[in-house]
């Protein structure tokens, strides 16, 4: 068979992306950045020390570790280190691929340190509203049917830096209170309904077990739609720091109602008034007035590659890539500037897109050597568009310090080098 022959038996969907692929190659050999002639290499055919001597046994180690040469991929505090109460982490979104979070670099942010449970001895008890009030434990938990999802999950403190000015040197300080994972548990529902939740309920007190008693107000609209208890996160058991041996996941809120160490579901018919629903997590608008219960994360993107930290090294081709998410379902599309917001070009969506799961976007970018402003903007399926930072000052002010979703900005420099700035 001849290649036209081969090429027009190919299914129409394949042929289309042979032909892009093909496209951005061409593009980028154009600009003479993706391969380095064998005559000006010519060590790259020798053969190297680790192909002559055996390698490292099976089970070097009895826990898989990535190599020694991405030691640099790590959490990072942007307090003064660790600390036995409240403190956090965040995840360096800017060396990730793809939309998963390693579990080992998954953010975390604790109240009172992290407790040591012992699962054996661990309780989930349900009552109040119940007809039937029950006490779970990790063995009952794990019998119930099960169901697996990927979700993001962020604190609504991300990116909270940057209202008044652009605070974060790289995208890990300023957006890196998000992550990604496959959680594993059972339907919150399903745990009410052998607990027989009574009619006039409409909210649920959920607590941890942790040294805060971490508590927060629950819907019960939520909890019947889409709430789970987690016991496992990425294919494992939850580790410590997220809550093992079981904790809270709300698909598409705010971080912190995702109850680590899950000991306690009080059914009620009105808001608990918890402290940390009152005097932490409201948002303060211009007019001094509080908004209570904003539970949602709303629309948001970033772009992570190229972002602050990381330098262009010449001009021509370059990918742009990013992550966008939102907790109102799905992500419709990204656009993407190089010029502060004058023009937008349509980005592409990797698949999978998922509800409420992070969205990784890509676009390919020539870049001539001069100054550029590089932003990205969502629109999710409820047609929700992400809004500029002036735009989201004039609606909610700046004395906030949470659900901060404006587009981000990183100046590109003539020598290549990329900053934070408020465009």
């Amino acid at each position: 068979m001849s290649a036209p022959e081969k090429q027009a038996s190919l299914p129409a969907a394949r042929r289309q992306f042979f032909r892009r692929t093909a496209a951005l190659g061409a593009a980028a050999l154009a600009a003479g950045t993706t391969h380095t002639a064998l005559a000006g290499e010519p060590e790259a055919l020798k053969v190297p020390a680790w192909t002559r001597q055996p390698g490292e046994p099976v089970l070097w180690h009895p826990y898989g570790l990535p190599s020694e040469h991405e030691k640099h991929v790590i959490r990072r505090s942007r307090g003064a280190g660790v600390q036995p109460g409240a403190a956090s982490s965040m995840t360096p979104l800017q060396d990730l691929f793809g939309i998963i979070t390693p579990t080992g670099l998954v953010f975390e942010r604790h109240h009172a340190g992290i407790p040591q449970i012992d699962p054996a001895q661990h309780r989930l008890v349900i009552h109040g509203l119940a007809r039937n009030p029950r006490i779970f434990t990790m063995d009952d938990l794990v019998r119930f049917p099960s169901v697996s999802r990927i979700h993001f999950l962020e604190c609504s403190g991300n990116t909270g830096t940057e209202w008044a000015r652009p605070m974060s040197a790289n995208v890990q300080m300023s957006h890196g209170l998000l992550s990604c994972c496959e959680w594993t548990g059972v339907p919150l529902a399903v745990l009410l309904e052998e607990a027989g939740i009574k009619p006039e309920a409409s909210w649920i007190l959920a607590e941890g077990a942790d040294g805060a008693a971490m508590s927060r107000s629950i819907p019960v609209s939520k909890a019947l739609d889409d709430a789970l208890v987690v016991y496992a996160q990425n294919g494992e058991r939850l580790r410590p720091e997220h809550g093992y041996p079981l904790r809270l996941f709300l698909p598409g809120f705010e971080g912190n109602m995702s109850i680590k160490w899950l000991r306690r579901l009080k059914i009620g018919d009105a808001p608990f008034q918890t402290r940390e629903e009152t005097s932490k997590y409201t948002d303060v608008l211009p007019d001094g007035s509080a908004r209570q219960f904003s539970f949602l994360m709303e629309a948001k993107s970033v772009i992570t590659s190229p972002s602050p930290g990381q330098v262009l090294q010449g001009k021509g081709f370059h990918e742009i890539t990013g992550l966008a998410w939102t907790g109102s379902g799905r992500v419709r599309r990204v656009d993407v500037s190089v010029d502060g917001g004058a023009h937008w070009q349509e980005a592409r969506l990797q698949a999978p897109v998922l509800h409420r799961a992070l969205t990784r976007f890509r676009l390919g970018w020539q870049w001539d050597g001069g100054p550029a402003v590089l932003q990205s903007r969502i629109t999710d399926e409820t047609g929700f568009v992400q809004p500029t930072r002036t735009q989201l000052v004039a609606a909610r002010g700046l004395n906030s310090l949470y659900h901060f979703n404006a587009i981000q900005s990183w100046r590109v420099s003539t020598d290549g080098s990329l900053s934070n700035v408020h465009a």
